[in-house]
């Protein structure tokens, strides 16, 4: 069955995390992403440390094409590319666009339909034309104060907004695709860095307007639920268990062999729970870490677990799991390299392609694109095609 998006045509301008996150979305949905690199690669291929990863975890299933936008040819054959294209996706700074020609009034006058997706570090407003990085809004929204120790602000573990960001763009492109089919008319859609960090504390927000009180940074909040920590079983494994329900509350007990707990009429209910949580959760520890088979109970199956995995074990998960539960298994992603995880090991009808890993220079190879969308998911391309293919999988 073809992808819900084969047959469209993206053409993505963008860098680092956020656009390139719009672009592998729509790819994964079956669009044919077509990535423009400068002539020496985007500058994303070359970052060290943390950011090592960002071109081969966001640029999956993507063609892309190195041209220099500045030599009229090379413009004029990516104008072609846009007069053929259903979606232009950037993430450069405010004007960058407009001063190389593939602004939205020039590529809209060029193509009226087209939907262009702008995604910026500030929407409209004082700050519009200032660039962020995810760290930035973090700080400016409050999810670092939320994340980190009370005085000790952290960043979250993951491009979370950049990410997020990517995802609305792609999201706000589907719908105009949908809205242009009724209409015809093309559109321009916004993301914002710091807008979608709000919405991510906007809980926390509205938790101040309810009670009064500011919310805790998440190491010293009140969890809503009696039973929501991290504990250490006998042989040094860690697991998070979260209790959400009183009926997860007897299973809970069954489990741990503690009627005695399930019948006590200070824990009859979850306020109650959240009210002993002194008491109690140094008891759950104390349970847990005297025991080393907790963690293979089958009659933890209706408790919310989440467990660092032994070796070949998320492997074992992924193949006995439909639809990626795997928010109830935790790892580092190193352990998850190390462990011999493959994306050959996805489940039975989930694919990952490879990223485009060396762009090709505009010419006579890569004139093919100039010929409308291919396959949803082209086939990895040989060493003599249009893209030059360097899986990652």
């Amino acid at each position: 069955m073809p992808l819900p998006l084969t047959g469209i045509r993206v053409i993505e301008f963008a860098h680092m995390v956020m656009g390139p996150s719009c672009g592998m979305v729509l790819a994964d949905l079956g669009a044919e992403v077509v990535k423009v690199e400068p002539v020496a690669g985007d500058n994303t291929r070359r970052l060290a440390g943390s950011g090592a990863g960002f071109y081969a975890a966001f640029n999956r299933n993507k063609k892309s094409l190195a041209v220099d936008l500045a030599d009229p040819q090379a413009r004029a054959a990516v104008l072609a590319l846009v007069a053929r294209a259903d979606i232009v996706s950037e993430n450069f700074r405010s004007g960058a666009m407009d001063r190389l020609g593939f602004g939205q009034a020039a590529l809209q006058a060029l193509k009226p339909d087209l939907i262009y997706v702008s995604h910026k570090g500030f929407l409209a407003g004082p700050y519009e034309e200032r660039t962020a990085l995810d760290e930035v809004v973090q700080m400016m929204a409050g999810l670092a104060y939320m994340t980190g120790p009370p005085g000790r602000p952290l960043r979250a573990g993951a491009s979370v907004n950049d990410i997020m960001g990517g995802l609305f763009g792609a999201l706000g492109a589907v719908a105009a695709l949908v809205q242009r089919d009724k209409t015809g008319a093309g559109r321009r859609i916004d993301s914002g860095l710091f807008e979608n960090c709000v919405y991510l504390v906007a809980q926390h927000m509205m938790q101040f307007a309810v009670t009064g009180q500011p919310a805790a940074p998440m190491p010293a909040r009140l969890p809503a639920w009696g039973i929501y920590d991290v504990f250490t079983a006998a042989d040094g494994t860690q697991l998070f268990l979260a209790v959400v329900s009183d009926t997860q509350w007897r299973a809970f007990c069954q489990a741990l062999a503690r009627p005695d707990w399930r019948d006590d009429a200070r824990l009859a209910s979850n306020p109650l729970r959240v009210a002993a949580r002194d008491w109690l959760l140094p008891q759950v520890a104390d349970v847990l870490g005297a025991r080393g088979e907790v963690l293979e109970s089958t009659s933890f199956t209706d408790i919310e677990i989440g467990v660092r995995p032994r070796a070949s074990s998320v492997q074992a998960a992924m193949r006995e799991t439909e639809g990626w539960k795997l928010v109830k298994m935790q790892s580092t992603p190193t352990q998850l390299a190390e462990e011999g995880w493959r994306l050959d090991d996805l489940p039975e009808g989930f694919q990952l392609l490879g990223c485009v890993r060396k762009p090709v220079t505009w010419g006579e190879p890569a004139r093919d694109l100039a010929e409308g969308p291919g396959s949803a998911r082209p086939a990895l391309p040989g060493p003599s095609s249009a893209m030059t293919d360097e899986s990652t999988t």
